[in-house]
């Protein structure tokens, strides 16, 4: 007779073989169009749209990049996308923290009030606000430049509340006592102590950033206006013709966008992932 230990045993190996295969097929239902995008980049325009779809590589990277080149300044577009994301990323983690470090740990007057009015703006659409907006911008002679696309996000309210509530519960307010007592001032203890035990909740809020702003298509669309100062989403979208759309050129220049993205994710998910469960192993205890 099978013991019931063994009988235990084989069933958890079973479970968890179901669960493997179940998991394996969702991350296939994820992967794959990010897999068909670099298929599609590969292929030639006229080779894109077959019966059955191309399911492995081709041999049109040339030609498309090629295309790509005498359409886009696209090395130029992927820059500006880069300098863009990077001055957002940095600017929001810095504005964010001390925002988010005055919500947590100050007392002064009408600040559950201003925290939720932050928390408020949540609410209102961007797109209400993009004629107040553009006008602005060409008054303050910012059009066609990086200044609209990462100035006035610098300090904004999802930043501000994820800052401050992660900033809340993890900074004892003696550790700042402390620090105070040694004669460190308001801005060093920012920098040498709240910076360092933020460091999970600025992994978060600096790839959530990043990807927001390397993504970003409609605020490019109305700031920007020649073809050198376009971001990539931007740019790529002025190959859509009316009648004539080289699609290879346009998935190439995707694919290549996409890159970036996936090696933030391969090279930082790993470190944003344990510092987030260090965090909160560490809140807990």
């Amino acid at each position: 007779m099978i013991s019931d230990k063994k009988i235990q045993h084989l069933s958890i190996k079973i479970s968890t073989t179901f669960l493997f295969l179940i998991l394996l097929i969702v991350s296939i239902f994820f992967v794959y169009p990010f897999y068909y995008v670099f298929v599609l980049a590969s292929r030639e325009r006229a080779n894109m749209f077959t019966v059955p779809p191309p399911f492995w590589f081709g041999n049109g990277i040339r030609q498309n990049y090629t295309s790509l080149l005498q359409n886009l300044p696209f090395w130029r577009n992927m820059f500006n996308s880069t300098g863009i994301a990077v001055l957002a990323t940095v600017t929001t983690i810095f504005f964010c923290t001390m925002a988010g470090f005055a919500f947590a740990k100050y007392k002064f007057k009408g600040k559950d009030f201003l925290f939720n009015f932050i928390l408020a703006t949540l609410a209102i659409p961007q797109l209400l606000g993009i004629i107040p907006f553009f006008k602005m911008m060409v008054w303050l002679n910012w059009i066609n430049t990086w200044l609209p696309l990462f100035v006035p996000t610098m300090a904004n309210a999802f930043g501000i509340f994820l800052m401050r509530q992660y900033l809340e519960g993890s900074i004892p307010i003696d550790l700042l006592d402390a620090a105070r007592i040694d004669g460190m001032k308001e801005f060093k203890i920012l920098l040498r102590i709240v910076f360092p035990l933020a460091r999970p909740a600025i992994a978060v809020l600096g790839i959530s950033t990043f990807i927001g702003s390397w993504n970003n298509f409609f605020g490019a669309l109305v700031i920007l206006r020649d073809k050198n100062s376009y971001t990539v989403p931007v740019a790529l979208s002025s190959l859509l013709g009316v009648h004539n759309v080289d699609f290879g050129a346009i998935m190439l220049g995707t694919a290549l966008a996409l890159i970036p993205l996936l090696l933030i994710f391969i090279f930082f998910s790993k470190q944003i992932i344990a510092s987030l469960l260090a965090g909160s192993l560490k809140g807990a205890i």
